[in-house]
Formats: C-alpha cells, sequence, structure tokens
C-alpha cells in the first residue's frame, strides 16, 4: 500500500495576515494525523510574501507537542545557513519531545533569494561549497557519536543525549542531493513539485546506482514530494485549482506573491501566451476528483519505484485543504494503515 505523508510550507493568502498561516498548519497537522498519514513535513522559506514557514524547527516542537502518532519533521533545514551543531542541538530537543518520531530533512538550497541568504550567514557565497562535511558532522552529532578523528570539535557533546535519534533526510530537486544521500547512505526525497517531474528519473537512478549501505539503512529509502489535491467534483476541482495556476503563472515571471482565491483568479484576464502556459500546467498537473488523483499517484509511485509520496496541497479555503488531505487518504486506505498501529 502506498504510503502517504504531508508536506506544509505555511502557504500566505491574499486577504489573510500571515500569522493564520501558522495556525493553520497546526489545525492542519492534527487533521492528517487523525486521517493516518504517516509524516508531517514543515518547510523553510524567508523573506518569502508565499510562505510563512521561516522556522521550521519551532513549529515541529509545537505539533509533535500536540500530536502522539505522526512522523514530524523538516523539509528542510537549509543547513548551509546554519551550524551542524546547534542543527543537531535542536534536533535533539525535539527527539526528547516525541521519541520516535522526529525526522530531520536537510536541504543545501537557499530557500530564499541571495541577499536574504547574506542575511542568515554572512559567508553565504562559499557555505553551499561545505554542504557535504556539515552533514557529516551533523550526523555524528545527532546520532550521539563522535566526529571525525581530528576533528577540531570532536570532544564536543550535542545534548539532549537519549535512546533514540531523528530520522535524517535529504532533500533534492536536483542530481547533487541525491548523490550526498548515495553516499551518506540516507534516506532520499526528490521535490517533483518544484520540477514538475524533470529530472527525477536521472536523480533516483545515481542514488540507487551509488547507494552506500549505513548502519541504519542498508537499502536506498527513496520518496517523491508532489504538488496534488483532490475535490469531490470535477469542477470543483478545477475551480480550486484556479489559485495555483494564477500563483504559478506569478512564480514563471519571478514574483511570489501570497495565494490568490479562487474568484481573484477567475477575474485576471489571460494573455495568449498565459492560456498556453496554464494549459500545459493542467495537462502536468495533479488534480480532480479522489480516483483520479489516486491514480497518478500510484502510477507516479510505480514509475520511480518508491512506497511513499509526500503531498503539498496549497489552497486558499483552509477547509477545501484539509478535506482534500481527507479524499486522498480515504482513495489510498489511509484508514486501514491507522487501524493496523492503533
Amino acid at each position: 500500500m502506498l504510503r502517504l505523508s504531508v508536506l506544509d510550507q505555511s502557504t500566505v493568502v491574499s486577504g489573510r495576515s500571515p500569522d493564520a498561516s501558522i495556525r493553520e498548519s497546526l489545525a492542519l497537522a492534527k487533521h492528517c494525523e487523525a486521517l493516518g498519514y504517516y509524516r508531517y513535513w514543515c518547510a523553510e522559506h524567508h523573506n518569502s510574501e508565499t510562505q510563512a514557514g521561516t522556522a521550521p524547527e519551532i513549529l515541529i516542537s509545537a505539533i509533535a507537542a500536540t500530536t502522539s502518532r505522526i512522523r514530524v519533521g523538516s523539509a528542510g533545514v537549509m543547513l548551509p545557513h546554519y551550524s551542524s551543531l546547534k542543527v543537531a542541538e535542536q534536533f535533539r530537543v525535539l527527539e526528547a519531545i516525541a521519541p520516535g518520531r522526529i525526522d530531520l530533512g536537510l536541504g543545501r538550497a537557499p530557500g530564499s533569494d541571495g541577499r536574504t541568504a547574506f542575511a542568515l550567514n554572512p559567508l553565504a557565497e562559499t557555505a553551499h561549497e561545505h554542504f557535504p562535511a556539515q552533514v557529516r558532522d551533523l550526523l555524528a552529532w545527532v546520532r550521539g557519536q563522535k566526529l571525525v578523528e581530528g576533528h577540531p570539535f570532536r570532544d564536543v557533546v550535542c545534548q539532549p543525549g537519549g535512546p533514540t535519534s531523528p530520522e535524517v533526510w535529504i532533500l533534492g530537486s536536483s542530481d547533487y542531493g541525491a548523490q550526498v544521500a548515495a553516499y551518506f547512505g540516507l534516506p532520499f526525497c526528490f521535490a517533483h513539485f518544484i520540477t514538475d517531474g524533470r529530472g527525477v528519473e536521472q536523480a533516483m537512478a545515481i542514488y540507487r546506482e551509488g547507494y552506500r549501505p549505513s548502519e541504519r539503512w542498508a537499502v536506498p529509502q527513496a520518496a517523491i514530494c508532489v504538488w496534488a489535491m483532490a475535490a469531490e467534483t470535477e469542477a470543483e476541482a478545477a475551480w480550486l485549482f484556479g489559485s495555483r495556476e494564477m500563483w504559478r503563472l506569478g512564480r514563471d515571471r519571478g514574483t511570489y506573491s501570497a495565494l490568490p482565491s479562487p474568484e481573484e483568479a477567475a477575474a485576471y484576464t489571460l494573455s495568449p501566451m498565459e492560456q498556453t502556459r496554464l494549459e500545459q500546467l493542467r495537462a502536468r498537473a495533479l488534480y480532480g476528483t479522489p480516483d483520479v488523483v489516486g491514480d497518478k499517484l500510484r502510477a507516479l509511485a510505480a514509475e520511480h519505484r518508491v512506497d511513499e509520496i509526500a503531498v503539498l496541497t496549497t489552497l486558499f479555503d483552509p477547509e477545501a485543504r484539509q478535506r482534500s488531505y481527507t479524499l486522498l487518504a480515504k482513495e489510498c486506505g489511509l484508514e486501514a494503515a491507522l487501524a493496523l498501529v492503533a
């Protein structure tokens, strides 16, 4: 059975204050836990009018403290902005809050513009070059192990210690992340929703072919993250998808703004070029009735040989978003999986 998880960007929507998006994330996490979703991942973005999730470690803490079963984690922490020790400490604290339920997804991309990257880390120009070394050090600290022989910080201990440790993932939308995950023997999730699927086949091949078994993961563990949305009827799905369409047109122009309402999207006059672009987008998008979206998700899982898909759903109406996750959970039989755990 296909395992479904959630990616949440705490999307900012037109006409509502960004702080409301954080509270909507808390409500959605509890809703998705009740439905049987396996993980709930919080994204990290900075200086964005589109995403309010700037500090996933804090949001993860709140979600972990108000849920009991679902795994909670980051997708991801943009490691070049930070000290490996500090990130390891944050996630060891999270592991103490919810033992055995914490995921630490790591990414190399800035999750922001270049100027903001420098505001976060004055050494941003070269920080990404040290990503593999940062991952190496973080893995040791977060697992309660010593750093490599000769390391100047070898005797630094990461607290709080404990019998369990976070599950570390590498996230990416290119071959680079696949190579890092393979080298360290870590699970890998490809950001299908960023590339519209371009590059996923090659990245997965590189990951599997270069995989070096680790103590925790003897074989590759691969997943993909997609944008998807379900509604009771095709007409409702198309209406709700209008928000996503308009947002994507803006992204294509380099404009990252709040997600418009379906009414705002419907009132927009499209140019012929934009109409062509939307037709291309609709042809690839995963939206519609639950059976249609479920079939597409299962086909993607089979095509890329993954057992897990993380679903990102950005909708103007929080109730419509919760309903979409409900419909997909029923379509994919998550209630059965939840019954086995209960």
